[in-house]
């Protein structure tokens, strides 16, 4: 069909109903209107729910809900393996300061793109749970090895080191203060490269002047002004950062080439022992012994508690770039119609 088209996005969204959309052909001097919905258009325009993944394993658990190794089993990426976190909204809004939290991490992994913080893939939620589909760090966290190891070598501490600086400094320039730098929230890739995870801490718009007074973070690596209550900012995290290397007083980055380690030129120090996708090895036998079961959660809430988790919905680009090329034009006789883990715990 040649010519010229015009969509007219129609939807009313709080919870990841179904998107219609009224589209009008121009061809070949006629006009045709034709409806797409999610199922003439089901590969550029997915729909994400929990039925779209296998569980696997718990790799994590805490206060607020599971993290899981899944599969994907339906649509696009069909067979690849993730991490998905699922959060239980009625424990979420029984407090203003968590909702608002979950909501700056939702939109902190929409937003950030770097190669050491963890990417974010879908995010959906259902009556009583959230859920975000994270890419799957198979090498476990750094706390981890350093239960294996004890101590690291000097070299090794600069990469690991080095890397974490690049992940916060590009926070910082987007304004993002992090506020819970420890081991446990630094993850290993399979390559054994660092990814920073677990956002539900940071605070957004903290640029040069601007300061924050929340009491939150981990004990073991918390500024003295958050202590204080003095007001804070981003040296917060820098201060966190030397908590982890705190007996060193040289030149320690003196050797390192910044361009070759952000683009991963650099071969990390260790890289983690995998067997599969599903390897699930390098994560605490705690968690990945237990039975993965995603419960049942019919909990309703009220309208206004709903309405806090509008647009939490979310398809990373790389993922609709992965499916353009399949999309079609399906014309259908239908009228269209409207729908509406850590043993160091975090203060929040």
């Amino acid at each position: 069909m040649a010519g010229v088209f015009d969509i007219d996005l129609e939807t009313e969204d709080i919870s990841d109903t179904e998107v219609c959309i009224k589209c009008s052909f121009i061809a070949n001097a006629q006009t045709e209107e034709v409806e797409l919905t999610s199922e003439s258009v089901n590969r550029d325009c997915e729909r994400v729910g929990p039925d779209c993944f296998e569980l696997l394993t718990v790799l994590g658990k805490g206060a607020y809900g599971k993290v899981f190794q899944v599969r994907k089993v339906q649509g696009a990426q069909t067979g690849r393996i993730f991490a998905m976190k699922v959060l239980k909204k009625a424990k979420i809004v029984c407090n203003a300061k968590d909702t608002a939290h979950t909501r700056a991490e939702r939109e902190i992994l929409e937003t950030v793109r770097h190669p050491f913080i963890v990417d974010l893939l879908y995010a959906f939620q259902t009556g009583g749970k959230l859920y975000l589909i994270l890419e799957c760090l198979s090498g476990g966290e750094l706390f981890m090895q350093l239960e294996k190891e004890g101590i690291f070598m000097e070299d090794t501490a600069c990469f690991y080191l080095g890397e974490i600086t690049l992940a916060l400094g590009h926070l910082h320039s987007n304004g993002i203060i992090y506020r819970d730098l420890k081991p446990e929230n630094i993850m290993l890739n399979h390559q054994g490269h660092i990814k920073l995870t677990d956002f539900g801490l940071c605070k957004e718009s903290i640029h040069d002047g601007s300061v924050t007074h929340t009491f939150c973070g981990t004990i073991e690596y918390m500024a003295p002004e958050i202590l204080t209550r003095s007001g804070h900012n981003r040296a917060v995290d820098w201060w966190s950062l030397g908590a982890l290397m705190y007996d060193m007083k040289h030149a320690f980055f003196k050797h390192v080439n910044w361009d070759d380690l952000l683009h991963k030129r650099v071969e990390p120090p260790y890289k983690p022992q995998l067997q599969s996708d599903e390897d699930v090895s390098q994560f605490d036998t705690r968690f990945t012994r237990q039975t993965p079961v995603d419960s049942p959660d019919d909990t309703s809430l009220s309208h206004s508690a709903e309405l806090a988790f509008a647009g939490f919905t979310y398809v990373a680009p790389s993922v609709l770039e992965s499916l353009k090329e399949g999309f079609s034009f399906e014309p259908r006789a239908r009228n269209v119609r409207r729908h509406n883990s850590s043993p160091r715990t975090p203060i929040r």
